[in-house]
């Protein structure tokens, strides 16, 4: 692992310990581990505003005209405590990422440069929240298909009439398809609870979203006529795009506190799209596989522009099929008259009364942008430009012959002459404000990034494209078979027949090759990539510079036909075929990939009818509708931060890890829950729990080069390479007394670990070491290991709570001794691990080199857990409150050295057998935190003996 700087590059500042850095492939903590950064997508629910969702009209146009709905609200509940049980369940999970969508249309939905300060400020508490709770954050500008009023979310709705276009009428001409007018608007029409799954997502093939992309990236090359306040449209949208979140940016600076700190970095834009950009013949719509789902109407580009004048179309219809979509068939479309096009009325003498932009004469409303610019013409209905966005424009500065013209034109890279500019002036703005920022650089789904140049990267970026099972995630369906689809749109495959995966076996391998394939396409970040015909067949062989982190996975809950959600249907609350499904992809970003990943998503809101509340889509990992127990909001006194990965109660003292760096240190109040208490909480209202709260580690002294969990007998298995130069650097303040360096390692820890009184960064130097061919690693690999696959037999007994029972087990007197059953917790707060070694009198460790041929085990049970521990080498600490095992090895020191070591972890006896279906259900607690307790504790309104210890 190459050293962590210890100037900045970008401020010429001394390092904080506490940044995240990019280096060799890897994100890497300020002592030098490498990290792995997991965790979720909070939330999903901030498409909208609170208490609009998706599928409500009421409003939904007058409110977005007016421009007077606030997110305020969104992801979390600031004011009723919520957003601590959510932000604890979370980190209990073993979280410690988050990507954080924020739409366009939250900062500046009251009009062109009116911003909202208020939710600004919002968002700001939100993030202090989850610093609270030891959280890395990377803020993600959401979009889908656009807006919400193109039936996605993202962009105010001002930014259509800017585009001249009337969004009312995308339902009558099918340029897009929106939720709350499903099928149709009026009453005895509209059903949006029959809203069909991912149909949403043909709107990026219908004419709304591929035009408005097409002006955002492309306007001044392909519609120069389009000019609003003396400027194109598409710098029109791009300036005020990137001007919000830089807004948000330097906000967020002024606040202090939270910029690397918390927010380690930004994505680009969410999914981009290149709209009409590059399509090759606007007559027929591509055969060619692409990202774009068809499914229901699918018009051509040609028969788009028509309905979008109100010109009626009979077009192709699609349904999903056993191998993905197939025609089924024709429907017309017929739009009466009703245009998408605004009326020229609309802007007297050229000025909208509203907004106030002044549109360019030459720019006539009521026409199409397309026949503008004589694409198409409007009587006729005929293409006069079938490739007109295919090739970029010929120079009108030097004449071509018209027998030169075919051959000089040249072909649009939609990447490399569109996307690229765009994604650089947006980083550079939002680095003005956040220097240190991680570029998280997104490319629309499954295309091979173009080459980055270092200039915009500056040694801090990750790539981040997302993946899903599209199979499943269409069908809702866990299948017995599945497809390469990231092969087969790559071309990869000459007939779509060899891209079929049979067998579970067959499909993970095949989940866990593409996204092989996505971690390699970081090769194109910042460095000259190698050309197609030189690449390795290995997809990983080829070193990227930069880390990736797959920014949106993640399978439906809805599966075959909401079975899970139906009291009449036998697999009532079983969610097996979701846990297989994820599982899937989640143990696909494990193995040789070791990727870094955020879970799509986690709703607070997430219901059984209403799914998500955007589009009907059902992806939360939690659902108040799965609680067994109404959980209500905690008090002040019940939770606040936590300083550990895992944690349920904070920590003031801790190892100086990514769990906590820099989590702040006030005064709280908490009860320290016994290990089935937490248990039972972590598993309350989750869905598929087993799949998603994994084990992996955290924080790695070495590379890990593979990771393999098998959730079917509860065993992980890690791999980790070191080299020599990995070892960890242990920090000491400066102006220490030179007699001071030879403190012991955890003092040096504790040390790395003060702040000073303004709450500024501390500067530190490296503390000398002596150079041996191999010595002890002063930190150590921190593998987070989840109670809800490791607990005891005692442990999980005493969580579960049984359908039709008026309580749960009751606790027994003495069992929530902190010392004696796991809780870790002492009078200080700070979580003290039981430590494991050769030396341990009860429970015998042997720690055998590589070359052993039978290494020992060792049994650690307590109340918490039971697990058994095999290693090549070293020793290990448990951590029961964190749900942490800290493992200690040796670190090479010769030069060029190398070696690999490894752990295994496997609960005892056999992995833990949930109940599954309408047997794991109960009746609902009284409200409050502390009526869950008492439903757990049989009632008694004091759960924890009087030996359990609060803080």
């Amino acid at each position: 692992m190459p050293q962590v700087p210890l100037t900045c590059a970008q401020t010429g500042q001394p390092v904080p310990d506490y940044l995240v850095h990019t280096l060799d492939g890897n994100f890497v903590d300020g002592s030098g581990r490498t990290l792995l950064l997991r965790g979720v997508n909070l939330s999903g629910s901030s498409k909208a505003p609170v208490g609009h969702p998706s599928h409500i009209l009421k409003d939904f146009w007058e409110a977005g005209e007016a421009g007077s709905e606030s997110f305020v609200g969104q992801p979390l509940n600031l004011a009723d405590g919520s957003a601590d049980e959510h932000l604890r369940r979370l980190r209990g999970w073993g979280f410690n990422m988050l990507r954080y969508p924020i739409t366009w249309e939250a900062l500046e939905h009251e009009g062109p440069g009116k911003y909202d300060y208020e939710f600004i400020d919002y968002t700001i508490r939100v993030l202090r929240k989850c610093k609270e709770y030891g959280f890395k954050v990377y803020l993600d500008p959401h979009q889908d298909v656009w807006s919400r009023f193109s039936g996605g979310s993202g962009a105010p709705y001002w930014t259509l009439p800017a585009c001249g276009i009337n969004p009312r009428a995308f339902t009558a001409t099918q340029a897009a398809i929106l939720h709350c007018e499903y099928p149709s608007p009026p009453p005895d029409s509209r059903d949006p609870a029959s809203l069909p799954s991912m149909i949403w997502s043909t709107n990026y093939g219908r004419l709304a979203s591929q035009t408005l992309f097409a002006l955002f990236f492309g306007g001044r090359t392909f519609a120069p006529k389009c000019i609003i306040d003396g400027i194109n449209i598409q710098d029109y949208l791009q300036f005020h795009f990137t001007r919000a979140f830089a807004i948000l940016a330097e906000r967020i600076r002024d606040a202090g506190g939270l910029l690397d700190e918390v927010v380690i970095g930004w994505d680009g834009m969410n999914e981009p799209a290149e709209g009409f950009i590059a399509y090759p013949d606007l007559n027929v719509y591509p055969t060619v596989q692409g990202s774009t789902l068809k499914k229901g109407s699918v018009p051509s580009p040609a028969q788009s522009f028509r309905l979008g004048m109100g010109i009626a179309q009979t077009v192709d219809y699609y349904t999903l099929g056993g191998f993905g979509p197939i025609r089924d068939g024709t429907v017309t479309i017929d739009p009466c008259g009703a245009s998408i096009w605004a009326d020229p009325a609309d802007e007297p003498g050229g000025v909208h009364p509203r907004w106030k932009w002044r549109r360019d004469p030459q720019w006539k409303l009521g026409l199409c942008v397309w026949a503008l610019h004589g694409v198409w013409d409007v009587e006729t209905g005929y293409i006069l430009q079938p490739d007109y966005f295919r090739y970029l424009p010929l120079s009108t500065s030097v004449p071509t012959p018209p027998s030169a013209e075919s051959e000089s034109r040249v072909e649009v890279d939609f990447l490399h002459d569109f996307f690229l500019p765009q994604v650089t002036s947006y980083f550079s703005a939002i680095r003005a404000a956040h220097p240190n920022a991680i570029a998280f650089v997104q490319v629309p789904v499954f295309a091979v990034p173009p080459e980055v140049p270092e200039t915009l990267l500056q040694g801090r970026a990750c790539a981040a494209p997302h993946y899903y099972d599209g199979l499943t995630l269409i069908s809702r369906h866990w299948n017995w078979y599945n497809a390469d689809a990231l092969g087969m749109i790559r071309g990869k495959y000459s007939n779509p027949v060899f891209a079929v995966r049979v067998g579970e076996k067959a499909i993970r391998a095949c989940i866990r090759s593409q996204l092989g394939v996505l971690k390699a396409d970081a090769v194109q970040l910042g460095t000259a990539p190698l050309s197609a015909p030189s690449l390795p067949s290995s997809p990983l062989a080829v070193q990227a510079r930069y880390p990736t982190i797959i920014g949106e996975i993640g399978t439906p809950f809805d599966m075959d036909r909401k079975a899970s959600y139906d009291p009449s249907n036998p697999r009532y609350g079983d969610y097996g075929p979701q846990e297989r499904a994820l599982d899937a992809s989640l143990s696909a970003a494990d193995g040789a990939n070791a990727l870094n990943y955020t879970v799509w998503t986690y709703c607070t809101d997430s219901t059984h009818r209403w799914s998500d509340g955007w589009n009907m889509e059902d992806l939360s990992l939690w659902s108040s509708d799965d609680l067994a127990c109404r959980i209500g909001s905690p008090t002040s006194t019940d939770v606040t931060m936590n300083g550990g990965v895992g944690m349920m109660t904070p920590a003031h003292a801790s190892t100086a890890t990514l769990a906590t760096l820099r989590s702040a240190s006030l005064p709280y109040a908490s009860v320290s829950e016994p290990a089935h208490v937490r248990l039972a909480f972590l598993r309350d209202g989750a869905r598929a729990v087993k799949a998603f709260c994994r084990p992996w580690p955290v924080s790695t002294v070495g590379v890990p080069s593979t990771i393999e969990f098998d959730i079917g007998k509860a065993t992980v298995k890690i791999l980790v390479t070191v080299r020599a130069g990995d070892m960890p650097r242990v920090y000491k303040e400066l102006g220490e007394d030179e007699g001071e360096g030879e403190e012991d390692t955890e003092g040096a820890e504790a040390k790395s670990e003060k702040t000073s009184g303004s709450g500024t960064a501390s500067v530190h130097s490296l503390e000398s070491e002596k150079i041996l061919e191999e010595k002890p690693s002063p930190l150590p690999t921190e593998i987070f290991l989840p109670l809800v696959h490791f607990a005891s037999e005692t442990c999980v007994s005493r969580s579960l709570v049984l359908a039709g029972q008026q309580q749960a087990q009751t606790i027994p007197d003495g069992d929530a001794d902190p010392d004696t059953h796991g809780t870790g917790c002492v009078p200080t707060g700070t979580a003290t691990p039981n430590t494991y070694t050769a030396s341990t009198a009860t429970l015998l460790l042997s720690s055998p080199r590589l070359n052993s041929v039978s290494p020992s085990e060792i049994r650690v049970a307590n109340e918490a857990y039971d697990v058994t521990v095999k290693m090549s080498e070293g020793h290990v600490e448990l951590c029961e409150r964190t749900q942490m095992l800290r493992w200690f090895y040796s670190v090479p020191t010769t030069p060029g050295a190398r070696k690999e070591v490894w752990i295994e972890v496997k609960r005892t006896g056999s992995a833990i057998k949930y109940p599954r279906g309408a047997g794991a259900r109960s009746r609902k607690g009284r409200a409050g935190f502390a009526g869950w307790l008492e439903g757990l504790s049989g009632g008694d309104m004091n759960p924890c003996p009087e030996s359990c210890i609060v803080m």
